[in-house]
């Protein structure tokens, strides 16, 4: 390994998904990139997503109404949110400028901005597998919308006819015909919307490890060590301590999630960050297979078969950083698995628990950081890390070698709070 003091035009803080396609697409460009992260590249948020990589995902999570679905959604122990009681006073404020994001007006705002970052997402996916022996990981699907109540298949609704308006080619089935393309889905379900075009992870942890070895194949470099804080210069440089030491970087792109909000504290920066935890279960010999992404309409989780297993992610849990996984919403999703494929094989799961970046709005923060000359955001993209990851990467290493955009960032502007 090269010495981690010398020789780097970048360092790329953070070695999730949206970090290594920062690190490959700035060491396309030819910047020497170093990459920094306290895990394995890949192995902790990035690693539990449902892999759903999808052009469409254009909907916010705070839509028109949903303040009225809240209370019922918390009063069902397995419904898809979770608020541990010594953390609601400080997840109230944040809840409330979350619903206040739901008015029609604002959302189509954000759907444009999300929009500019999912719509070439499988695309960009492809080509930085291309070459690498691993295309495969990377299927085409659909995502399958499955309601036990086929009157609720509503695809007129403001979030299928946003969709539709991005280009989005969409169909509703009925019960047969979802049964033809889902077999081993409970018959329970009557209706389905499939919305096409999309692609699917086998393996979201093995993508970030090929393109973290695709990124030491173009010259960069990767150190693994805690991050601790980014100290601004005289000379608009950084320094950066960590467990292997004091670091400098003429410049650094901050992506490191959640933890992000935490570094930039120090320099009178306030983001209002939760950390919106998420859970999966794998099952490694399920019995059965799904063809494509479902999401359970009426309990907003994901299924999706993977190179593991059968995989189902989901919930939302509101508890901070420093709390243990609650074993009580990974026995619920093992339930709900069981209704969403009732043959399936539920013996011996493997679980986990991340941390998703979350921002009121649903956007991330993207751009240089006012104030702070050579700081780069790159953080905050909720649910839709996996997707929006290598256009994040293109966008962050345009404006760190100063290339033109062509497009309005403000949306993603890091003090827009």
């Amino acid at each position: 390994m090269s010495d981690p003091q010398e020789g780097f035009d970048i360092t790329v803080l953070g070695a999730g998904v949206v970090g290594i396609c920062t690190a490959i697409s700035l060491a396309e460009k030819g910047v020497r990139v170093r990459l920094i992260d306290r895990d394995a590249p890949g192995q902790a948020t990035s690693f539990g997503n449902a892999g759903i990589v999808s052009p469409w995902s254009v909907v916010p999570q705070s839509m028109p109404g949903l303040w009225k679905k809240v209370p019922g959604m918390l009063l069902d122990p397995l419904g898809p949110i979770s608020i541990r009681p010594g953390h609601l006073p400080r997840v109230a404020t944040w809840g409330l400028r979350f619903l206040a994001q739901g008015r029609i007006k604002r959302v189509r705002e954000i759907s444009e901005a999300m929009d500019f970052l999912v719509r070439d997402s499988v695309t960009l996916f492809r080509q930085h597998l291309a070459g690498t022996g691993h295309e495969n990981l990377l299927q085409d699907s659909m995502y399958v919308h499955a309601f036990r109540d086929a009157r609720h298949a509503n695809i007129n609704s403001t979030d299928y006819e946003i969709r539709r308006e991005k280009g989005a080619e969409l169909e509703i089935i009925q019960a047969a015909d979802l049964r033809d393309l889902e077999p081993d889905l409970n018959p329970d379900f009557k209706a389905a919307i499939l919305i096409k075009g999309q692609a699917r992870a086998l393996s979201p942890g093995r993508i970030c490890e090929v393109l973290t070895d695709k990124f030491r194949a173009l010259g960069g470099t990767v150190l693994q060590a805690e991050i601790k804080a980014i100290l601004p210069q005289d000379d608009q440089s950084w320094k950066i301590s960590t467990s292997a030491g004091l670091l400098e970087s003429p410049k650094i792109v901050l992506a490191m999630g959640v933890w992000a909000a935490e570094l930039l504290k120090p320099l009178g920066i306030h983001i209002p960050m939760e950390a919106e935890r998420g859970y999966h279960v794998e099952f490694s010999d399920p019995g059965v297979q799904l063809n494509n992404s479902i999401m359970d309409m009426d309990m907003k989780f994901v299924g999706s078969s993977m190179e593991g297993g059968l995989r189902v992610a989901g919930t939302a849990e509101f508890a901070g950083l420093d709390q243990p996984a609650n074993d009580k919403r990974l026995q619920g999703l093992i339930k709900l698995a069981s209704k969403l494929a009732p043959k399936l094989n539920t013996s011996a799961p493997n679980t986990w628990m991340g941390q998703r970046p979350s921002l009121p709005d649903s956007l991330p923060c993207i751009g240089e950081v006012d104030g702070f000359p050579n700081l780069i955001s790159a953080f905050g993209h909720s649910h839709y890390g996996l997707m929006m990851a290598p256009k994040t990467g293109r966008v962050v290493a345009d404006i760190a070698t100063h290339t033109p955009v062509n497009n309005d960032l403000t949306a993603y502007n890091t003090q827009r709070y």
